[in-house]
């Protein structure tokens, strides 16, 4: 049985948002999957005519994509096993469900109703354990007991919908502009303009392309997605306008472990990012905008797309959008469970359709991006500084932080602390008072023992070293980068070899394999910290760690390598005792630390 009329059309309707056809695979894909029941070479046969490839072509695409290769079952219980679900007893529920099911994670059962995946980040640090069931929403502070409770039937589990708690918050004193205050949701267009919404946007239109592209870098706004660029320098290095289509691509495919401040965006204030991409791209007169959403983000991606929808039907996108006086499109498309498509140029190969494999450069995206034409790549909060911004001049930004540091940002915390969330807080605030003031501190009174400041590709920070401010310039002196401000806290049981241990896990597995460097380096890493954590480690070991660091760091093409050889030396440098003393005593000393 082939494909569906019904479901070949939502294919077309599909191929029609893109200028180019293959644009629409992934989502081909998730089509073809929720109706014939599975991928596999009949699907992939029925779909190759569709975008004039090969049935061996679409099948390599699906095979790179997490989403698109797990286990067959009725109800695939996901859970979550990176390290701020670890922290928080995750190996307790993924063991509670294999007891029941008698199954082991990876597998499915028999009678194909259920099975089980351990899965990496899935965006909602705060709120762990988190559980996904196939492609629905969230199940949030999952515990052995209620996960056992999905068990009933493979329908039950399906239905399941806890609601999902506020956890983003706009401390007092704090004068926001990112979140809605207390927890309310701007979700209608008519809640967004009762606050101002897009008045941004009208006064944009009125200023010439320059003019608003030099507020932006006047204001020193930073990239929010890790890098901490210059975002009205980036903008700059378009060129000229001439008669080739000019795209932005918008990166909202937030998997860095550790974060998870777009998610709040979108779930809570889903218009003021679609007010900051209609400007950005007002600045650098950019023909169209196309957003890409991670697979997993099942509810933002809803709130976005019903906001876009939303912004069609009252005229503000389309034919003479709001302050271009011209046609201007904003398109969405989700991803399929890869966090190299949070690296740009990886980002922009999978929006055309293809393997999530990092570009060389040159030629940089602003020369050769999306379809081959000029592109700028931002990242979705940095998007939605933009508004407030052109309101508000570049002045007061710079102002509302620090030297080399202007604005707010969200801070996640999530780990060993009493009230993990989300803050948005001026940059420059103290790592401590995240910790203690906002995050409501450790625990029992616990003491702190390590820190990841911003997500965990950023090296890891000690206890004694939480006094440093939360900005670029301070972190980087301490040794250690500020990069989605995702931060992690662990307490004084947690052993560090096996928090490496699930951080080379993830890099391990997230590795897209294209450089020699990165495929092999991060599988050396894991095993060798497997080894150690297993109390069959040596004392050599530690000096192969060091050379397979070396070895990664900054020798391939994206910056994974570099991110994994950071992390990892980072925990073999400040907790070296930790390492020898699993080496010397061929065993873990931290019997009360989380499961990996």
């Amino acid at each position: 049985m082939g494909l569906s009329a019904e479901t070949r059309e939502k294919i077309r309707a599909e191929q029609a948002r893109f200028p180019h056809v293959r644009g629409a695979l992934l989502a081909a894909l998730y089509l073809a999957r929720d109706d014939l029941g599975a991928l596999g070479p009949a699907a992939f046969a029925e779909i190759a005519p569709l975008f004039a490839m090969r049935a061996n072509e679409v099948a390599e695409v699906a095979s790179f994509y997490s989403l698109f290769n797990l286990p067959r079952a009725e109800a695939v219980l996901q859970v979550c096993t990176n390290l701020s679900c670890a922290l928080r007893g995750a190996r307790g529920v993924v063991r509670e469900l294999e007891r029941r099911l008698g199954i082991k994670a990876g597998t499915a059962t028999p009678d194909g109703r259920f099975a089980i995946v351990e899965v990496e980040c899935l965006g909602a640090c705060a709120t762990a354990p988190v559980l996904q069931v196939n492609r629905n929403p969230y199940l949030e502070n999952v515990t052995p007991q209620s996960a056992a409770r999905l068990l009933e039937s493979p329908g039950a589990a399906r239905a399941a919908r806890w609601p999902a708690p506020v956890i983003s918050q706009i401390p007092e004193g704090v004068d926001g502009y990112l979140l809605p205050p207390g927890e309310e949701k701007w979700l209608t267009l008519e809640a967004y303009q009762a606050h101002g919404g897009f008045e941004a946007v009208r006064k944009a239109g009125a200023m010439a392309p320059k003019d608003l592209a030099a507020l932006v870098k006047e204001s020193n706004l930073r990239g929010r997605g890790g890098a901490g660029f210059v975002t009205g320098l980036k903008w700059s290095f378009m060129p000229a306008r001439d008669a080739r289509p000019r795209y932005l691509a918008v990166n909202a495919d937030e998997s860095e472990p550790g974060t998870f401040k777009d998610r709040q965006i979108m779930s809570r204030n889903p218009f003021l990012p679609l007010a900051g991409i209609m400007i950005a791209a007002m600045a650098m007169e950019s023909t169209a905008a196309f957003i890409y959403i991670r697979g997993e983000y099942v509810e933002e991606f809803d709130a976005m797309s019903a906001a876009i929808r939303r912004l069609y039907a009252a005229g503000i996108l389309g034919d003479r959008a709001l302050g271009f006086n011209r046609r201007f499109d904003i398109t969405i498309q989700q991803g399929a469970g890869a966090y190299i498509c949070g690296e740009e140029s990886g980002m922009l190969e999978s929006m055309e359709g293809r393997k999530g494999q990092p570009r060389k450069r040159p030629p940089f995206p602003a020369q050769v991006g999306l379809w081959g034409q000029p592109t700028t790549v931002d990242n979705l909060e940095t998007l939605a500084h933009v508004p407030a911004i052109v309101m508000r001049g570049a002045q007061w930004f710079l102002d509302e932080g620090v030297k080399n540091a202007s604005g707010h940002t969200l801070f996640g915390v999530s780990g060993h602390v009493n009230r993990p969330g989300i803050f948005e807080l001026r940059l420059g605030v103290k790592l401590r008072d995240l910790i203690y003031k906002y995050a409501g501190g450790v625990p029992g009174g616990r003491p702190v023992k390590a820190v990841i400041p911003g997500g965990v590709s950023m090296p890891v920070l000690r206890g004694d070293q939480i006094d440093v401010a939360m900005d670029h310039e301070s972190l980087r002196t301490a040794g250690t980068l500020i990069g989605t401000g995702g931060v992690i806290v662990m307490d004084d049981r947690t052993c560090m070899v096996r928090t490496a241990l699930v951080v080379a896990r993830f890099f391990e597995h997230e590795s897209c394999g294209q450089c020699t460097q990165c495929r092999e380096g991060t599988g050396w890493t894991y095993k060798t910290l497997r080894r150690i954590e297993n109390g069959e480690g040596a004392p050599q070991d530690l000096q192969t760690l060091a050379d397979t660091f070396d070895f990664m760091d900054g020798k391939c093409i994206c910056a994974l390598a570099d991110g994994a050889a950071w992390g990892a030396r980072a925990f073999l440098k400040q907790f070296r005792a930790d390492f020898e003393a699993h080496i010397a005593k061929h065993r873990c000393p931290f019997p009360e630390s989380f499961e990996a």
